[in-house]
């Protein structure tokens, strides 16, 4: 348990070496655990790039037919045009948390350090419904990216009556909800529980502002 954590619980105990803790005590400690807490948070985002890029240059390692499909999906500016958006967004998302995490620990006012947590959260909030919306349209978007450059695929769906072509859209809607629950719970639980921890930072520091 680190050294705020073991003042919290203690800090309604009679011995004095709890009751000794002023504000200006207990600020540097939520100084250094926001601090800490969005470093931790830029690692995470640098490492989610890093994993991006190695599964978008992989393919074109170990398969020479999703070399191909890729080069294919690319002639489109659509998917092109997606691809750079999805790249840049993460780019801008390592930037803003690092210059969180610089802010936090240059600033000497508990009102600024709330501002920078506030921001924080935001970017934070952002960048997980960004990914939401991009995994809500990406599904229904590599159908579409696969009927068009797929023939074998366009012509079996050209086939379809309208029952099948019900059951298709049906699928298609019940995976996308699937994955979109999936990549939910993985930013609730990757991010989540560091923004509860900063979320409580923060509710300490209005304390100290009252």
């Amino acid at each position: 348990m680190d050294e705020l954590e073991l003042l919290k619980k203690n800090w309604n105990k009679t011995s004095p070496e709890f009751k000794n803790y002023s504000d200006t005590d207990i600020y540097p400690m939520l100084h250094k655990k926001s601090s800490s807490i969005v470093k931790t948070l830029f690692y995470i985002s640098v490492a989610e790039l890093l994993f991006w890029l190695l599964i978008s240059y992989l393919p074109y390692i170990f398969s020479d037919k999703m070399k191909a499909r890729l080069e294919t999906s690319y002639e489109n500016p659509l998917f092109t045009a997606l691809t750079i958006l999805g790249f840049v967004v993460i780019g801008v998302f390592v930037y803003l948390l690092y210059k969180s995490h610089k802010s936090i620990s240059t600033t000497d006012s508990a009102k600024k350090l709330m501002e920078s947590i506030l921001r924080t959260r935001k970017v934070i909030k952002y960048y997980v419904l960004y990914n939401l919306v991009m995994i809500f349209i990406s599904i229904p978007l590599s159908l579409y990216f696969e009927f068009n450059q797929n023939t074998e695929f366009h012509d079996e769906v050209a086939a379809f009556d309208s029952t099948q072509m019900t059951v298709l859209v049906v699928v298609t809607m019940i995976v996308t909800a699937v994955f979109l629950g999936i990549i939910w719970l993985f930013y609730r639980l990757l991010y989540g529980i560091l923004l509860k921890r900063l979320n409580k930072n923060y509710d300490e520091l209005k304390k100290l502002e009252v």
